[in-house]
């Protein structure tokens, strides 16, 4: 017996429909190769791609709180507090308790948030322009992925 189970060379029916057209399998795989892009091109600013996310995030006239950023950003709330953390270490962004409610956080881009924004600005456009190269009707897919993550 094989290690890890019986070998066999024999595949269950559906496997290759699933393979060949699995929705969630073909949009995981389009986004880590899109994310390993842009965190390439934002590697000279020392950025992520979900830590730029967040920064553009926080270009607004109201600070937000945390709960709605996460839902903005389609994350749970520890996941985005967990994500802020080395933001607020570089002294990118604050975290202050919100005057009107003090159970909540809001968030504030810092100077140097968005001096580094600024500067990391140019190399998003460049690997987004890259990426759109390589896509059929892109704004039809925009609205397409739009509408799958922000439904009625």
């Amino acid at each position: 017996m094989h290690l890890y189970g019986p070998m066999t060379k024999t595949m269950l029916p559906s496997a290759p429909e699933i393979r060949d057209t699995c929705i969630a399998l073909h949009l995981q795989r389009a986004a880590r190769v899109v994310t390993r892009r842009f965190d390439e091109a934002l590697r000279p600013v020392d950025l992520t791609t979900g830590q730029y996310s967040i920064l553009v995030a926080l270009q607004r006239q109201r600070p937000p709180g945390i709960g709605e950023l996460a839902t903005e950003l389609a994350m749970d709330r520890t996941t985005l507090t967990k994500n802020l953390k080395p933001l607020e270490r570089r002294g990118l962004l604050t975290v202050h308790t919100d005057p009107e409610d003090s159970r909540s956080r809001i968030l504030a881009l810092t100077e140097t948030g968005m001096a580094l924004l600024a500067d990391a600005i140019p190399l998003w456009r460049q690997a987004q322009r890259a990426t759109l190269t390589g896509l059929a009707g892109p704004a039809d897919l925009r609205a397409s992925l739009r509408k799958l993550s922000f439904p009625d």
